[in-house]
């Protein structure tokens, strides 16, 4: 980490930590040393929409992840949903609880690597703690060798399981046009089961190292609860038919920052409602509630600004869809004070608690008698078109949007992952972190810290989200002597 004060007046985080993918945060202040602004910049570029282009439509589940080692589960099932529009084929009942069974055990085992990896060394160890301490090593160290065997046990077993189903631990290679690839049979069915009770356990496990460690913490409760890291904006989540959370399908609920429904879509509709503006300073799309318009950088019912995430998904619902969940839903928004929500660092709290939930909703599923059926795909007959998949990943809403050819070959490719969703309150954030924590020019590594606990809370993925319109990619080269100094600065399209 770089630190830089007057004359340039400017601070930087070079790179952020904690997170999938490569960022920074330039912090600018003015001539009272106060925050004038702040920008969240990503300078790495993916562009996997553009060399997806020409491919054959069926090589997308095991092409597209390979966008992220932490999350690939999330694009492999967005892009097998994807197929099944594309290919007019709808999958039989199996091939579906056996799809939302390997999503639920992703969505678990990465609620976990979240939880105690990235996000909780601010709360576990401190959010003003020296920089060495605040990670996993300084978790264990903090909770003891116990609680470390327990996080690698889920971690292991859910692996593990997603191997037994989808073919690898990573990247994996089982989604097919109308169904998978293979199914479960009765002995497999009975370890996911005993593997899935274990995981219910930790996840009420969780919660209580949540309500032990911060709740239990006054001064962590302050700051969740303060002014400092809070947002009102629209919130997006995906509903089953009681508007209770789910993560595999259903319809997209949007709530106001009131709480009231603003909009509810089927996701093959979703550019009915959600626009995407560029930026000449990041990689990154800002999409934005299309029927409430682009406002900027702001919060309110009259920006289009909105978010995705854990605590998104639960303020754009009306509860939990299995019964430890939902009792931990209840609990969190009365200890909040009601619905909804909009502490941005609360979201780490729902994280748990969706945590819960998809442990309990994996235990349903491998309990389901259809688990074990032999038919789990419907081969495709049609002429391919067009198909849209959708998704909550564990970072929010994703989309992945195919047009083909006659011959299945794709012809465009649109993905707007969850970070993408979130780049604009993640930006609005930070900004608002840096200006509650910096005065007078005074800075050190806890602060500088606690203004990246307000991107932290999001988990972004910027190896998933980064893209940008073709012919307008910023790019910034740095010539430096050998002493480092920078002696020439060559820029496009950065503002």
């Amino acid at each position: 980490m770089t630190t830089k004060t007057a004359p340039t007046k400017r601070i930087s985080i070079d790179p952020i930590t904690r997170l999938e993918g490569h960022g920074k945060i330039d912090i600018f202040l003015d001539e009272q040393g106060e925050v004038a602004n702040a920008y969240l910049q990503i300078p790495e570029l993916r562009g996997f929409e553009r060399f997806c282009l020409g491919r054959p439509a069926e090589d997308m589940p095991n092409l597209t992840n390979r966008i992220c080692g932490v999350c690939p589960e999330a694009h492999h099932m967005a892009a097998s949903k994807a197929l099944d529009g594309v290919f007019h084929v709808d999958p039989p009942p199996t091939a579906k609880k056996l799809r939302e069974l390997f999503y639920s055990i992703f969505f678990a085992t990465d609620h976990t690597t979240h939880f105690y990896a990235l996000g909780g060394p601010d709360f576990v160890v401190g959010p003003t703690a020296p920089a060495a301490q605040r990670n996993i090593l300084g978790v264990i160290a903090k909770v003891g060798m116990d609680v470390a065997g327990k996080v690698l046990k889920m971690r292991r077993d859910g692996h593990e399981m997603i191997k037994m189903m989808g073919g690898r631990r990573v990247h994996p290679n089982w989604g097919l046009p109308g169904g998978v690839s293979r199914g479960i049979d009765e002995e497999q069915r009975k370890e996911l089961e005993a593997r899935g009770r274990e995981a219910v356990e930790f996840g009420k496990f969780s919660l209580k190292v949540f309500d032990d460690i911060v709740l239990a913490n006054s001064d962590y409760v302050n700051v969740i609860t303060g002014d400092t890291y809070t947002h009102k904006t629209y919130n997006m989540g995906t509903v089953d038919r009681n508007n209770h959370v789910n993560f595999y399908d259903g319809m997209i609920r949007v709530t106001g920052p009131d709480g009231k429904e603003h909009a509810k879509y089927d996701p093959k509709n979703y550019r009915d409602f959600i626009a995407e503006r560029v930026e000449p300073w990041s990689y990154l799309k800002f999409p934005y509630l299309k029927k409430v318009g682009w406002k900027g950088f702001v919060d309110g019912a009259d920006s289009g600004v909105y978010k995705a995430t854990p605590l998104s998904r639960l303020n754009a619902a009306d509860g939990m869809a299995t019964p430890l969940a939902a009792a931990a839903y209840k609990r969190f928004y009365e200890t909040l004070g009601g619905k909804p929500v909009h502490h941005t660092l609360a979201t780490h709290w729902a994280r748990l608690i969706e945590l819960l939930y998809s442990t309990e909703r994996w235990v349903e599923l491998a309990t389901d008698p259809e688990i074990t059926g032999k038919d789990y795909r419907v081969l495709p007959t049609e002429t391919p078109t067009e198909g849209v998949g959708c998704v909550e990943a564990p970072r929010g809403t994703l989309t992945h949007h195919y047009v083909t050819d006659e011959r299945g070959i794709l012809t465009k490719v649109n993905l707007v992952v969850g970070t993408t969703n979130n780049n604009a309150p993640i930006c609005m954030s930070v900004k608002k972190a840096a200006q509650g924590l910096i005065h007078k020019g005074k800075v050190n590594e806890g602060l500088l810290n606690m203004v990246e606990m307000a991107f932290r809370a999001y988990d972004p993925c910027f190896g998933c989200a980064t893209h940008t319109l073709a012919g307008q990619m910023p790019l910034e080269v740095q010539i430096r002597d050998p002493q480092g100094n920078v002696v020439q600065r060559l820029s496009q399209n950065i503002g």
